[in-house]
């Protein structure tokens, strides 16, 4: 998908619509992509270009999506009526801070995470990323 067809959601050279996460099958955040971005992507692909080749087809990502609370403190799960979470270390960051003690585990075998961006139609604009945690067996 290409800025422009991406209409009044790019502004800024961000994308501004909700990046959703499920783990394991519960939905584990849908933060807002384009408020908290620090670089934009123009900024992004410049400074990549400064020192490699970036051909057509490349890849750039922009890290961690994440939104604080508005009283700026740390974002909340989802389950605690916040946007919750696009990063397990950030999860578990926060939840030591708050808690003093981490209760989100990192992903084990088996588990299974899917990521996609969906425009204000519920189309899903970039495809999905699913994975599922396996033990690698050598041959």
């Amino acid at each position: 998908m290409t800025p422009d067809e991406l209409g009044d959601a790019w502004q800024d050279g961000k994308v501004h619509l909700p990046l959703t996460v499920h783990l394991n099958g519960e939905k584990f955040g849908e933060p807002e992509a384009g408020p908290d971005m620090i670089f934009n992507f123009p900024q992004l692909v410049a400074h990549a270009a400064k020192t490699r080749y970036l051909g057509a087809g490349t890849v750039i990502g922009s890290g961690t999506v994440s939104n604080p609370e508005p009283d700026g403190g740390p974002g909340k799960p989802v389950a605690d009526g916040g946007v919750g979470y696009s990063c397990l270390a950030e999860v578990r960051m926060v939840e030591q801070i708050l808690y003093g003690q981490v209760k989100t585990p990192f992903m084990r075998f088996g588990d299974r995470v899917r990521i996609e961006m969906f425009d204000r139609d519920g189309n899903n604009i970039f495809g999905t990323i699913e994975q599922q945690v396996v033990q690698y067996r050598p041959k």
